[in-house]
């Protein structure tokens, strides 16, 4: 069967986890026999900026922890990766990524925007008289330097809303969760939360894909939850090599899911039906202790309309195609979740 316009990526095959979605993407999917699945975090501070800690233990952390990739984003400074690739990386294993959280703002509003892979130190700016036109010149700066840019935490400091994101050229990502504890995920005081924004832009067409990240600054302080820890959010990445270029490739291109604790077994998009099966955790530290993990998958549309619910680990959703778009919530009965990607429908 031919499939109906879905905006994402290329037929995608890869370690058992099976995605068929067409459309236009940015740039071409590679072979899906090629593609591989890869832990990483895009959004990470060292003693660069204002994190507690190294590169070097920083990177030593993510390497230990079984991370893939990690992108190092210290404010307004590129730190060099040569060296940390050189202890650290490994084929095919661990792979360190250049980055930097282009750091302005507008008024009292903190403006922050990761550069991934850049070519060079991207200064931050301050022009412009709204906050859209800060956003505008400091995306239209990382792509000149080559690189791709994701807009971080929009509620930190209630800065960015969904109509300063709405008219942004270049820009196809955003946090739809971030791990500092002073970012505001949830929303509050008037403001919606970041899955709100979300589904506020879909709704209104505009196409952005949902990153969920750490933003670590504290290494030293892992068991004081209110730190901005690392471990609490991170992307799963379909690429077809360990290398930053390709990494960078399909994050933009959306052939990644976001999760703060759910591992996705199986999720296939086609013109008539969207499928997902959720890998079951198992808790406890003693066998006598152990317990499977609830999960609720909720499929979501435009909106912000709860399409399907279902309780348990595989659940399809039939399209109809009149939806707008399909995303899907994945809650673990922790309060843990993932986030898979919209899917175009019915345009």
């Amino acid at each position: 069967m031919k499939s109906r316009r879905l905006l994402l990526s290329s037929s995608l095959l890869c370690a058992g986890l099976y995605v068929v979605v067409a459309g236009q993407p940015s740039s071409p999917a590679p072979a899906a026999s090629a593609l591989r699945w890869f832990k990483g975090n895009t959004h990470t501070h060292t003693l660069n900026s204002d994190g507690d800690s190294s590169p070097d233990d920083v990177v030593r952390w993510y390497r230990d922890h079984k991370y893939n990739f990690l992108v190092l984003t210290d404010h307004n400074y590129l730190t060099s990766v040569d060296g940390l690739n050189a202890l650290h990386g490994a084929d095919d294993k661990f792979l360190v990524v250049k980055g930097e959280e282009v750091s302005s703002g507008f008024q009292s509003r903190p403006l922050h925007i990761n550069a991934l892979n850049p070519d060079r130190l991207v200064p931050p700016s301050r022009e412009g008289s709204t906050v859209a036109a800060v956003l505008q010149n400091n995306v239209d700066a990382i792509r000149m330097a080559g690189g791709v840019p994701h807009i971080n935490h929009p509620n930190f400091g209630w800065a960015i809303t969904a109509d300063d994101l709405a008219g942004l050229r270049n820009n196809k990502l955003f946090e739809v969760y971030n791990g500092h504890p002073m970012v505001n995920n949830a929303g509050g005081s008037g403001h919606p939360s970041l899955e709100q924004t979300w589904d506020t832009l879909l709704s209104r067409g505009i196409l952005l894909f949902g990153l969920a990240t750490d933003d670590a600054h504290e290494f030293k302080k892992l068991d004081d939850l209110s730190s901005s820890r690392p471990g609490m959010g991170w992307v799963m990445v379909r690429a077809e090599k360990l290398e930053a270029k390709a990494i960078v490739a399909a994050i933009e291109r959306g052939d990644f899911y976001a999760s703060t604790g759910v591992e996705l077994a199986a999720y296939e998009a086609t013109a008539t039906a969207i499928t997902l099966k959720v890998k079951p955790r198992l808790w406890g530290s003693q066998p006598s202790e152990n317990m499977w993990a609830g999960y609720r998958i909720t499929f979501i549309g435009k909106g912000g309309a709860v399409l399907q619910e279902v309780e348990g680990t595989d659940a399809t959703y039939t399209v109809k195609g009149s939806e707008g778009y399909v995303r899907a919530r994945i809650t673990q009965s922790d309060g843990k979740a993932a986030w898979t990607q919209p899917v175009v429908v019915g345009r």
